[in-house]
Order: C-alpha cells, then sequence, then structure tokens
C-alpha cells in the first residue's frame, strides 16, 4: 500500500486522482511537521480565548452574526449547530472517488496550520479516508464564497456521526457505519466546525479530477485526428516544425509534435495521395495544432492555478502564531479557481467542436471521397448519418454549459456576503462538458476507424493502426447497421481504461502535455 504524507503543500493533480481512486491502496498520513504546525497554531488561539477578546467564529457568531458574542460554555454548540445549519445540500450527491479527493484537500488545506485548530481534526478526516468511510455530499447548493459551505457541512456533519456515508454504494446513517468499523465521531473545539467548512476545496477537488481526465482526452483528440487525417487522405505538411516555431505557444509546438509522432514520416495511406491535387486540408485537420494546442494551454495553466489553490491556506480568520495575529480575510473565496474552471470547460469544449467537424468531413462523400455516410450499402444502411447528428447535438449542449458561471454573482448572508464566485456550479459544468466531450472524441474514433476500413488495403501509419487495433477488438467494422450507441460506450471505456492511450504510445512513444 502506497502512503502519502500530508504536508499542507506538495499536493497535485496526480496525488489527488491516486487518492481518489485508491481506497485499499493509498493511505494518507499526517506528516509531523504538518502536525506540529497545527499544534502551534491551536495553542495560540487557545491562548487568545483567554484574554475574553472577540474572535470571529470562535466566540463570535457566524456571517451577519458576527457582532453577536457567544459564552464560554455555549462555544462547543455553537460549532455543531453551525454544521447541522449548513447542511443544506440538494442534488445528485458527488461520487465517492470525488468526495475522496475533497477528503483530501480538506485536510491538506488545514495542514497548513493558519486554521488554529487541533491536529486531532486532520486526523479524523483521514481516520475515515484511509477506512473507506466516505461522506456523502449533495452536488449542489455552494455559491463559491466563504467556501464551499454546504458540501463541506454535509462532510463535516458525517464527521461529527449526524450525516451520511456511503455503504454498498448507497447512502447510510454515519452513526451506524462508525459503529461497525469500530469508530468514534469528531467531537467539535472551538473555531473546528467553521475551520471545516471554509475554503474552495470541493470545487478545486472536482477541478482537479476533470482536469487529469481532461489531459488524457486531449491525448486521444490528437489520436483520433491524426486518425481522421489518415482516413480523409490529409496532409503532415502543416505539422512541420517550422512553423510552430513562428507562433511560440508550447501548445501547438506539443500538438504537431504528437501528430507527427502518432502519423510518423509517412504511410501507405499518405504514399496512394502524393500527387494529389488538394492545396490545403480543411480548418479541422490543417488547424489541429493551433487548437487542440491552445486547449492544452488552457488546460495545463488551469492545472497549475488548481494545484496552487489545493496547497493554500483558506480559513477566516487565519491564525499566524509567528507573527501574534489573528486576521479576518477573504481566502476563501473561489474566484481563482472559478476563473480557471470556466476556461477549461470552454477549452475542452472548443476541442470537441472541432473533433465534431471531422466527423462531418467524414461521412460527408463530398469531402472524404467515401460513401456517404461511411455506409457500405448506402440507402439501405444510413451508416453513421446520426452519429454525426448526435456529436453536433452534444456540442451545440456544450456551447450552453461553456457560458461562465464566474461572471454570476449574487449577495448572500443579508448582503453581508456580497459577492460570490459561482466556482463549484463551474466545475460541476465542466465535468458534464467533459462527459460530453469523450461522446464525441469516441464518434470520431468510431468513424474514423470505419473510413480506415474502407481504405483497405491501404495501411495507416504506425501510432494509427495501433489505435485501429484496439477499437477493432471491441468494435467490429459496420458491414451493415446496427445500434452505434454501443460502439460509442464501448470506445469511450477504452478512452477511460486509456488502451487507447497505451497502444499508441507503446508504438510510437510518450505524447506530450
Amino acid at each position: 500500500m502506497k502512503t502519502i504524507a500530508l504536508t499542507g503543500s506538495g499536493l497535485t493533480m496526480e496525488l489527488a486522482w491516486q487518492v481518489a481512486h485508491g481506497e485499499g491502496k493509498v493511505r494518507v498520513e499526517l506528516a509531523a511537521e504538518a502536525r506540529e504546525r497545527m499544534q502551534r497554531s491551536r495553542s495560540y488561539i487557545e491562548g487568545r480565548m483567554g484574554s475574553g477578546e472577540a474572535i470571529y467564529g470562535v466566540n463570535t457568531g457566524f456571517g451577519a452574526f458576527s457582532s453577536v458574542r457567544i459564552g464560554p460554555d455555549e462555544i462547543t454548540q455553537l460549532q455543531k449547530n453551525l454544521i447541522r445549519s449548513h447542511s443544506v445540500g440538494v442534488g445528485q450527491p458527488f461520487t465517492p472517488q470525488e468526495t475522496r479527493a475533497i477528503m483530501y484537500l480538506r485536510a491538506n488545506a488545514l495542514a497548513t496550520g493558519k486554521s488554529g485548530i487541533r491536529p486531532a481534526v486532520v486526523d479524523k478526516i483521514l481516520e475515515f479516508l484511509n477506512a473507506g468511510v466516505v461522506p456523502v455530499i449533495p452536488s449542489q447548493g455552494s455559491v463559491g464564497a466563504s467556501g464551499d459551505l454546504a458540501p463541506l457541512s454535509h462532510l463535516a456533519l458525517a464527521l461529527i456521526g449526524e450525516g451520511e456515508v456511503w455503504r454498498d454504494g448507497a447512502a447510510a446513517p454515519a452513526a451506524s457505519v462508525l459503529v461497525g468499523k469500530g469508530l468514534s465521531p469528531l467531537e467539535l473545539q472551538a473555531k473546528e466546525g467553521l475551520s471545516l467548512i471554509n475554503g474552495c476545496q470541493v470545487m478545486t477537488a472536482v477541478g482537479l479530477l476533470n482536469g487529469f481526465e481532461a489531459r488524457r482526452l486531449a491525448w486521444m483528440t490528437d489520436l483520433a485526428g491524426a486518425m481522421s487525417l489518415e482516413a480523409l487522405r490529409g496532409t503532415r505538411a502543416a505539422f512541420d516544425p517550422l512553423i510552430a516555431a513562428t507562433r511560440p505557444h508550447p501548445g501547438e509546438a506539443k500538438t504537431a509534435r504528437n501528430l507527427l509522432r502518432i502519423l510518423g514520416p509517412t504511410s501507405a495511406i499518405a504514399e496512394s495521395h502524393a500527387d494529389c491535387d488538394r492545396v490545403q486540408d480543411a480548418y479541422s485537420l490543417r488547424c489541429m495544432p493551433a487548437v487542440h494546442g491552445a486547449a492544452k494551454d488552457a488546460l495545463r495553466h488551469g492545472v497549475q492555478v488548481l494545484e496552487v489553490e489545493a496547497n493554500s491556506s483558506t480559513d477566516n480568520p487565519l491564525v499566524f502564531a509567528e507573527d501574534g495575529k489573528i486576521l479576518s480575510c477573504g481566502n476563501f473565496h473561489g474566484e481563482p479557481a472559478a476563473f480557471q474552471l470556466d476556461f477549461m470547460a470552454i477549452a475542452v469544449s472548443a476541442m470537441a467542436s472541432i473533433s465534431e467537424c471531422r466527423v462531418e468531413k467524414l461521412i460527408n462523400p463530398a469531402m472524404s471521397g467515401l460513401p456517404a455516410f461511411l455506409a457500405p450499402q448506402g440507402g439501405l444502411n444510413s451508416g453513421h448519418m446520426i452519429v454525426q447528428v448526435a456529436a453536433a447535438a452534444l456540442v451545440s449542449e456544450n456551447k450552453i454549459l461553456a457560458h461562465p458561471a464566474s461572471v454570476d454573482s449574487i449577495p448572500t448572508s443579508a448582503d453581508k456576503e456580497d459577492h460570490v464566485s459561482m466556482g463549484t456550479i463551474a466545475a460541476r459544468k465542466f465535468g458534464q462538458i467533459l462527459r460530453n466531450a469523450e461522446s464525441i472524441v469516441a464518434m470520431e474514433f468510431l468513424s474514423a476507424a470505419q473510413a480506415l476500413d474502407l481504405l483497405k488495403p491501404l495501411v495507416a501509419a504506425a501510432g494509427v493502426k495501433a489505435a485501429h487495433a484496439v477499437i477493432r477488438e471491441g468494435v467490429p467494422f459496420a458491414d451493415r447497421d446496427r445500434v452505434f450507441a454501443k460502439d460509442v460506450e464501448a470506445i469511450k471505456t477504452m478512452i477511460r481504461d486509456e488502451r487507447l492511450l497505451q497502444a499508441a504510445t507503446a508504438a510510437v512513444g510518450e505524447l506530450e502535455w
């Protein structure tokens, strides 16, 4: 079993993915230096509490109630009331994998030692995580400022034994599951309820997991595009390194190199049309480095910002024991993450849009020189007619979903919290766009594979040939109509389990990101 030390820094997209999908294979433990840092912070705030001064969230109410003082004998009840009252999430819950990532990020933020809470709080989160006790967290209800209050409250509710957790794929009372596991609930002390729910860990965790899958899909879009270029008998000339050097966006050069790696210098298909009179290919082929590359650059930058967020202190107030300060602040505001999540969603939407353009070229005999709709007996068979229609529908749906959530705001908490980020909505929309984009790229693979078979006995380049062979292991050539939805789902599985990626890289080497 792999052990990951939780330090409050060094959390990456890859680690978030491993923890999210590593139940029973990954263990997370609070590092000694983080434990010491947290204890110093806790000792400092306990010393300040004894002075009788008003400290937000420790001996005051919350939000618009911040001017209400709470007596010493009610401080523990204050924290419990906060968690109960803020557990107002609705809608479909986040998946157990998403919630594991949320727990990991929440624990990491607290391990920075700026919240003034006991190390025991992080220990309890990690105890739940390592034991496979995963809270049920409704996905809707956060405006992305003052932290992901509602969803994180459902996480905290389970920690104190009052919420629900996943058991055998269904929601079950946390109290009964804890008894079965021999675990005890967390007993909250001063400030600890507030610290559990202040921060952007929901939007950031979901965004990082989507970013991991978006990176994989970017590679798959390069591979599908290369397959389509071969099937459409396009040229490799537009990917010459000389071109990218004149416009040095990193993603453009990386995409051009990926395409040349997959396609090689030539193939039997390429040789068959070496002397054709076509001067230029359509944009959806010629502009792959520009479009795929811009998407990669946007995604890569977005991941970098999300990783900064994942290693940040997002509580309010923050405790600076070494400087003798407890400072109210706005580090819980989700705008840095929200902007990037919107941008990443837009990038994936555009990347899928150009993929659909290539599907349209493949089924159009005027553009492909192949049978209409890739149907061997057109008329009797409709071929891939509705494959392209379905792809077009998903592209249009993504256009609606790509409207940025972060441009919206609505006052909350009696106008005390008057500007919010909507970042968690952005993270969720990013996931919806990503799922649609996977389907679109799977449809391109389906049509490109069909087209390549129609070009036989001509053989494609090594990387394309390797991907085509994997597709044909589960999706045979369509010599007559069948339910193509099943084929699309089969190819989506090949994308997600990385069989297509592994086949291509085994044939031509690693692809760039």
